[in-house]
């Protein structure tokens, strides 16, 4: 089994800046991609940012030029600088972890961790 902690969320102003951390951790073979997904109320989830093990990154359109997704593959762990925040980034940022068992992709996620930005 895989588990899969974010860190880093809280109450920002807009203009602020963040960092939010993803660690997986238990019994990880090999990570395919690591990703961060977010939902604000009344909203679909929706992507913010995925890097996969090749170092290929894709960005939400929302948030290119503004969040910057980076990972540490000897600590399993992928984090998300945003900066420029906007009241429209409030939501709860949500963590993906796949790895990679034979042909499959198996998904974890982590429980979230709450951004507000506050104008």
């Amino acid at each position: 089994q895989v588990q899969v902690v974010e860190s880093g969320g809280d109450l920002v102003q807009v203009g602020g800046s963040l960092r939010l951390s993803c660690v997986a951790s238990g019994t990880v073979f090999r990570i395919y991609d690591m990703g961060w997904y977010r939902q604000a109320p009344g909203k679909q989830q929706e992507l913010v940012a995925t890097v996969e093990e090749t170092g290929t990154i894709t960005y939400g359109d929302s948030v290119k030029g503004r969040f910057t997704i980076s990972r540490d593959n000897a600590k399993n762990t992928a984090y998300l600088q945003m900066d420029s925040l906007r009241p429209e980034d409030t939501a709860v940022y949500y963590c993906r972890v796949r790895t990679a068992v034979a042909a499959s992709l198996l998904p974890y996620w982590g429980q979230g961790t709450q951004v507000t930005v506050s104008s």
